[in-house]
């Protein structure tokens, strides 16, 4: 595979874990806005549950891609990797920052 190729493919992992993280993170925003609005959350360390836990994962499937992708792809550059997953992380931000500027 060439050079070129390879550093696509880290970019491509890296958007792919950055958008299901970002996908993650907003169905637990969803969830819980509708929690608030039942009334069922009694004070603010209960708005966002499990967000500890959801943080871990996203490090250590990044260390994970990080460590394997040179291992498997013959060195692509990590930092494409990180790249993706900034990405895709910030398109799920944008899309929710777009949500809730229609509902203003």
């Amino acid at each position: 595979m060439t050079t070129t190729l390879l550093t696509f493919a880290g970019f491509i992992v890296g958007g792919l874990i950055g958008l299901a993280f970002g996908a993650i993170q907003n169905f637990a925003l969803r969830r819980n806005e509708k929690r608030q609005q039942e009334g069922q959350l009694r004070s603010g360390w209960m708005a966002m549950p499990g967000s500890m836990s959801r943080v871990a994962f996203l490090m250590i499937a990044l260390v994970l891609v990080q460590i394997g992708m040179p291992m498997l792809f013959d060195g692509v550059s990590q930092w494409m990797v990180s790249a993706g997953v900034v990405l895709g992380y910030g398109w799920m931000l944008f899309v929710e920052y777009r949500r809730k500027v229609k509902a203003i």
